[in-house]
């Protein structure tokens, strides 16, 4: 009888709309643990729940099953999902702006859900400072209370629907105008500002428990000299020692030119690991994802995979049940103009 594979500490994608020869072999690798879905792999909500029940069907263990569905510009899936607003629109929406916030984290997260996928990477928790290429209304507020109180909402509908949320990107992306999928960003900021600033969401929401966080490609040259998602520094003294953070720790993905600090791909995977990521992303790359998987099996413990259960989530409801519910008709009316 063969036994049940572990959730391990790669995280890579597909090409399209269904799972390739080449992917299956992937897929079937004890170094794997997830797969994150992309605009290409959807062509609409039941397409994509079938996409997921190949996925997972093809391997015999757990998988981690993932897509960022922030909202605004950054929603994967649209077709057969409702079109959210970015996050920074939400502190503007007036008295009942927090509860469409809630109500905007549950759907996120019900609609997923019903489809078959274990969560998305949100909410991000980046404070805006005005200069951020890639951030900016993304962001849930330039106000580090009002962008934690938001986000807080956000979570909390999220939870409310059974999904873990991944605050991103640690300790905060906000304060450097360069975009990290394009270059290595450096912010110049003394501690005490990103201590009184930036670290705000993330500290309060790991205090409410926040089960997943994802690092960001940032050297902040005061204080380290490593990039956040490969720092020994970043993650295990500050995130896991000074804020107590308990959960998953995912490194944002390693085919960013952010990443290139770290090397080839071998060095990537190995250093983010290494420096206390639990899974390491390698995404749009499948010859890279390829020659790291034995490496990625090296790192299989038991400490980090029962961290990465807990990401793993499972419906209320189906579907075609989730739309009959009054909680989702309900809640879609408050998005029917969005996008």
């Amino acid at each position: 009888m063969t036994s049940t594979l572990p959730i391990g500490p790669l995280m890579l994608d597909i090409e399209g709309l269904a799972v390739g020869n080449d992917e299956i072999h992937r897929l079937r690798h004890p170094g794997v643990g997830g797969v994150i879905l992309f605009s290409r792999n959807h062509e609409s909500a039941k397409q994509v729940r079938e996409l997921v029940r190949e996925i997972r069907s093809i391997r015999n263990g757990e998988l981690l099953l993932a897509v960022d569905q922030e909202g605004g510009r950054v929603q994967r899936f649209q077709n057969g999902f409702t079109r959210l607003p970015p996050a920074a629109s939400y502190a503007a929406g007036g008295e009942k702006s927090l509860s469409r916030t809630r109500a905007a984290g549950w759907l996120m997260a019900a609609e997923l859900l019903a489809v078959g996928l274990d969560f998305s990477f949100a909410p991000l928790l980046d404070v805006d400072s005005g200069i951020s290429q890639i951030i900016g209304d993304r962001s849930f507020g330039q106000r580090p209370e009002v962008a934690t109180e938001y986000a807080l909402a956000f979570r909390s509908g999220m939870r409310a629907a059974g999904m873990a949320a991944v605050g991103k990107h640690f300790p905060g992306h906000g304060g450097v105008a360069e975009d990290s999928h394009l270059t290595l960003p450096v912010d110049d900021r003394e501690p005490e500002q990103l201590e009184g600033r930036d670290l705000i969401p993330f500290r309060r929401l790991i205090e409410e428990g926040l089960e997943g966080i994802m690092q960001a490609h940032v050297i902040y040259s005061r204080i380290d000299n490593q990039p956040a998602g490969f720092s020994d520094y970043w993650i295990r003294q500050v995130l896991r020692g000074d804020l107590g953070f308990k959960g998953a720790i995912f490194s944002d993905d390693l085919s960013m030119s952010g990443a290139r600090y770290a090397g080839s791909y071998t060095d990537r995977v190995r250093v983010a690991l290494d420096a206390g990521c639990d899974m390491a992303l390698i995404c749009n790359q499948a010859e890279a994802a390829e020659s790291v998987l034995d490496l990625a099996a090296g790192y299989i413990q038991p400490d980090r995979e029962n961290r990465l259960k807990k990401m793993l989530c499972r419906p209320a409801f189906g579907l075609n049940e989730l739309e009959k519910t009054q909680e989702w008709r309900v809640a879609v009316t408050q998005f029917e103009n969005t996008g």
